[in-house]
């Protein structure tokens, strides 16, 4: 018997909605403290997942839900930096 295989799931900061892990982007706190878009969802660090929509990253930002995740505080230009990256990706 074969069961089918269960993708991970993350929770969205944004809309805090569950979603599977593939169909959400990852925001990942390096270990030297640099925060950045994990499009491959493998680099070192604390990592955070929004939905690919600008409001979403707004709704985290807002509620400091994304800082919280991260354990740090986001500087302006690093978001205007994932604001573009979430447009592109």
């Amino acid at each position: 018997m074969n069961t089918p295989k269960r993708k991970p799931q993350r929770t969205c900061l944004g809309c805090r909605e569950l979603k599977n892990k593939d169909e959400l982007i990852r925001i990942v706190r390096s270990p030297e403290g640099e925060v950045s878009v994990d499009l491959t969802g493998k680099k070192n660090g604390r990592g955070a997942y929004l939905c690919r929509q600008a409001s979403c990253l707004q709704k985290a930002v807002k509620s400091r839900a994304l800082g919280r995740a991260l354990k740090t505080e986001i500087p302006a230009e690093t978001l205007a930096h994932l604001t573009e990256e979430l447009s592109r990706g």
